[in-house]
């Protein structure tokens, strides 16, 4: 089980990689870009460590819904990405960044993958514990009701790091922009 477990982690780091790195190769247009740059420094400007934890942290509460949060984590990585692409198109000096340091390289970055491949191992764990439940047919509610706790004790876990992210992508930020 906890072997099942480890492999669906480690399939998701795969997918939510390979997904951000689909949006960073992303071509953007010059009005999409100037526009996302402008939104997300207007937004940067007025946010701090909580408002960072808060927004990943409601990003990643669907990723755990069976089924429908693997579509939404895969979506969430690519736009992610994408947004990524946009940022480099405007400040041409960041176009050497290889988009899949961001993610394993920086401290805030590693904190967020390992939060967003819990939900979505989480996701997936679910959809395969349903199909197990329903070729051996048996109840499905009582293999429902087993995943209650282990998913609260993950949904925590997920909490705790993107708080931590919060803050440490917050002062990154305003580390470079005092500089």
């Amino acid at each position: 089980m906890i072997k099942i477990r480890i492999i669906f982690f480690f399939v998701s780091l795969g997918l939510f990689s390979l997904s951000f790195q689909i949006g960073a190769m992303s071509k953007v247009s010059y009005e999409e870009a100037n526009a996302f740059a402008n939104g997300f420094q207007s937004i940067m400007e007025e946010t701090n460590g909580i408002g960072i934890f808060v927004n990943n942290f409601l990003a990643t509460l669907p990723m755990f819904i069976p089924g429908v949060g693997i579509a939404w984590g895969l979506y969430t990585a690519w736009s992610t990405g994408f947004g990524f692409a946009a940022i480099i198109s405007t400040m041409p000096g960041l176009s050497e960044i290889q988009p899949l340091s961001i993610l394993f390289l920086s401290p805030f970055g590693v904190l967020e993958l390992i939060a967003y491949s819990i939900a979505l191992s989480c996701s997936f764990y679910f959809i395969y514990t349903i199909i197990n439940k329903v070729k051996s047919k048996s109840p499905i509610k009582s293999a429902l009701k087993s995943q209650i706790k282990p998913s609260l004790i993950q949904i925590g876990i997920a909490l705790a790091l993107l708080l931590a992210a919060g803050f440490l992508e917050d002062y990154m930020i305003k580390s470079v922009q005092a500089l």
